[in-house]
């Protein structure tokens, strides 16, 4: 009798096993399947996105801002890091969780999108403007961020453009630091617009890496502007990549 029901447990504690194998072997294929699919997507808005980017080369030639804004009225600048995949629209909804987790035709997407935040100036005007968007693998959205914390790349990589419906600002990598997400200065754009010698002065003293020669031009500067470009990272709990570039008026 006693090994009947040592038998019998045995069985039930195998096929328990079996099932509890069988159910995560099922929530992994899931899990791959859904992390495919969420890439996927993101590929995709971004592949259709490129064929409306402006061409300031060509005016009148190719897409216009016009064109994006019939898909979204939202979208009010397009970004763009040279020998990155960073090439995006930019839009600027009514608060910082309207573009967190949707795509810019306004469906949801867990990639979401880059966005301006809701306290800046539509136009960049601000002197200090802040820039989200999620850090991801396969270089989408903001995941080559992380490309400018190995030095070399840091070194021999630091322009880009930002471009607005009525001009455009080349960019000047300044810095790449590392900072927590409630960092006072670099996440209050509006009260750190107002105090560029503190936020030149927090890059110099914490910057992993920066530029020198551009962070001299920006304290010379009589109204320096800076573009902030913030994702998720792993160093430590809540932390944050933060590029920081010069905005160079024409």
């Amino acid at each position: 009798m006693n090994r009947w029901i040592i038998k019998t447990a045995n069985s039930i504690v195998t096929f328990v096993l079996v099932i509890v194998l069988l159910i995560a072997g099922l929530y992994a294929g899931y899990a791959i399947w859904d992390n495919q699919r969420i890439y996927a997507q993101a590929d995709d808005v971004r592949e259709d996105m490129l064929k409306l980017k402006p061409r300031e080369e060509e005016p009148g030639k190719g897409a216009s801002f016009e064109d994006l804004m019939k898909i979204n009225s939202d979208v009010c600048a397009w970004l763009t890091i040279d020998n990155t995949a960073i090439d995006f629209p930019i839009l600027q909804g009514q608060d910082n969780l309207t573009y967190i987790n949707r795509d810019v035709y306004g469906n949801f997407a867990l990639a979401g999108s880059i966005f301006l935040d809701s306290r800046n100036a539509r136009d960049f005007s601000d002197a200090y403007s802040l820039l989200f968007g999620h850090h991801m693998d396969h270089s989408n959205m903001f995941g080559d961020l992380d490309l400018f914390k190995e030095e070399k790349f840091f070194r021999e990589n630091r322009t880009g453009k930002l471009l607005l419906p009525d001009r455009s600002y080349p960019l000047e990598v300044l810095c790449v630091i590392l900072v927590q997400s409630d960092d006072d200065i670099l996440f209050e754009p509006q009260e750190s617009s107002g105090n560029m010698n503190t936020v030149l002065s927090y890059v110099a003293e914490n910057a992993l890496y920066q530029n020198a020669d551009v962070l001299e031009t920006m304290r010379m500067e009589e109204n320096p502007k800076l573009l902030g470009l913030s994702t998720c990272s792993t160093e430590f709990t809540d932390a944050r990549t933060i590029v920081l570039c010069r905005m160079i008026e024409g």
